[in-house]
């Protein structure tokens, strides 16, 4: 069986790209062919090597800045607007295949559409939990909408997540819905309406077994007919 050709970003800092070997693992394991996603610096490449993908995951990152309420807190460094412009190209250029955000790539994916991100979600949100480890936030649930995609894949009606985040969604752009929730109405995944876009907040490649379903199903959908 051909394994599908499975774009990942990386982050970009200093002139630098860098990846967790994590992400390479979870779509190795899946069925995916990795291939990392290099900064260009024209459209015209961006597309060609785009051509070769089948599918897109956008990893997490620093602090997205488009669609962005309020302000960075200080222990939030903004991305690099580098890799936004890079990420823009790469997403752009795949507007008819399968793309996975996760975490900073969740968020990119609604602000792409024009839907908003709590720069703070703790600071921001009434009642919301600490959804930073680094900030002492731990592993809490995350409750799938019944009906959706999600929930179809991962077989049941929630997970024990992992949390990594201080930004997340407010509102979904068009064509987005939610589909995730935390014990605290925090967004925690989106997909879109016809399924080709997915978004989790939470960080799946460090979570085994458990998200294996979500790498496995988007792999499948990445495949082209025939193969």
């Amino acid at each position: 069986m051909i394994r599908p050709r499975i774009g990942i970003t990386t982050n970009y800092s200093d002139g630098k790209q860098t990846l967790d070997a994590r992400y390479i693992r979870a779509i190795e394991a899946a069925g995916g062919l990795p291939i990392i996603v290099p900064i260009f610096e024209t459209e015209e490449v961006a597309t060609h090597f785009t051509d070769l993908l089948d599918g897109l995951v956008i990893t997490g990152g620093p602090g997205i800045t488009k669609g962005l309420i309020g302000s960075l807190p200080a222990d939030l460094e903004p991305v690099d607007p580098v890799r936004t412009a890079n990420d823009t190209l790469v997403y752009e250029s795949m507007a008819d295949r399968p793309v996975l955000g996760i975490c900073y790539g969740m968020q990119f994916i609604n602000a792409q559409a024009g839907g908003t991100i709590y720069a703070d979600v703790h600071a921001q949100k009434s009642g919301a939990l600490l959804h930073s480890a680094e900030r002492g936030g731990t592993d809490h649930h995350v409750l799938f909408e019944p009906g959706s995609l999600l929930r179809q894949i991962m077989g049941a009606p929630e997970i024990l997540a992992n949390t990594y985040h201080i930004q997340a969604v407010v509102d979904t752009g068009p064509g987005l819905k939610a589909v995730g929730f935390g014990p605290d109405g925090v967004i925690e995944a989106i997909e879109s309406n016809d399924g080709r876009l997915m978004g989790v907040q939470f960080h799946p490649e460090r979570m085994g077994e458990t998200t294996q379903p979500l790498f496995k199903a988007f792999i499948d959908r990445c495949r082209r007919p025939g193969t």
